[in-house]
């Protein structure tokens, strides 16, 4: 039996390739030598792009984002009138003033039902699938044991974040709006192209009430950016990428819970999903912008610096997954 020779030491002043500033070295290097390290040729978007919707979990979420339209759709179709009345109530006990009105609207035309399927999808669907995205950024290569790999090609790892990142925002921006405007095809398809009916009183026309959808898929989208970055801190901080998506969905339900708990004025303003279903204001004979504004400041504070944070910890840490 032979003996497996000892691995040699590392040379001094040559640090692990997942250690920060290796990369530094190397472009250090490449102004004197041609080495033929290139940064921009690392992990390109188009390749990362075409990795992410090759993934089963990308297909699986189009297949349930196209499914979910039909299904509301049928489930209005051969609902009873006291069905209806129940989901009414139901919605009622939810989701604020404006539900009752939303479910029973639905069924008018592409419009109400494209705004049903909106107040029913972003409170817990779109807030998983955002989740999903952007907290299997990082994690989900430390889970294959690859992400080690990738620092030692090596991708520097402030490009490795932004492309994974940029990814992950394109394809969450990609399914919020492509629930909205399947879900537009399917009403007409089924209930017709009427006008769309303000929960609030009135009706629009088809170019105002398309103005309208413009607006809250607009603010949904801005809305689901807390949760992008809040997964995509987890997914920095964890190996496991499940435990990144349900960290984030936990954590927004938890604020939701917390946000219903009227004794908790004026603090509960602050909390990131006070202002989660302002949308509603844009359903009126005129828009009311005070909380959407709001919303959107407060979202875009809670991002910076849950994305700051993720930059930070990824660039000192080191890598052993």
């Amino acid at each position: 039996m032979t003996d497996h020779p000892a691995k040699a030491p590392r040379p001094q002043g040559h640090p692990a390739p997942t250690r920060r500033g290796v990369h530094d070295k190397l472009n250090q290097l490449a102004e004197v030598h041609d080495n033929g390290f290139r940064p921009e040729r690392t992990l390109r978007l188009r390749v990362e792009f075409v990795r992410q919707l090759r993934r089963r979990r990308t297909q699986l979420t189009v297949i349930v984002l196209l499914a979910l339209p039909v299904i509301i759709a049928l489930a209005f179709q051969v609902s009873s009138s006291s069905g209806s009345s129940g989901a009414a109530r139901e919605g009622a006990s939810g989701g604020g003033r404006s539900a009752p009105a939303l479910v029973t609207l639905a069924t008018t035309g592409a419009t109400n039902f494209t705004l049903f399927t909106e107040f029913a999808s972003a409170g817990f669907l779109l807030v998983v699938i955002v989740a999903l995205f952007c907290g299997d950024t990082v994690a989900s290569e430390a889970s294959w044991s690859s992400l080690r790999y990738l620092l030692a090609i090596p991708v520097p790892r402030a490009r490795l974040l932004r492309q994974k990142l940029t990814v992950a925002l394109s394809l969450s921006f990609g399914a919020n709006l492509l629930l909205p405007t399947w879900a537009y095809l399917i009403g007409g398809a089924f209930f017709g192209w009427a006008p769309g009916q303000s929960p609030l009183g009135g009706t629009f026309t088809t170019g105002v009430g398309l103005q309208r959808l413009l607006v809250v898929v607009c603010y949904v989208s801005a809305q689901s950016l807390l949760v992008a970055a809040l997964a995509f801190l987890l997914s920095v901080l964890t190996d496991a990428p499940l435990g990144a998506v349900g960290g984030a969905t936990m954590l927004v339900v938890v604020s939701n819970i917390l946000d219903s708990i009227t004794a908790l004025d004026p603090y509960r303003q602050f909390l990131p999903t006070h202002f989660q279903y302002s949308w509603l204001d844009a359903l009126g004979q005129s828009i009311v912008w005070d909380d959407m504004m709001r919303g959107t400041g407060l979202v875009l504070i809670y991002s910076a610096m849950f994305f700051a944070l993720a930059w930070w910890r990824f660039q000192e840490k080191d890598i052993l997954s």
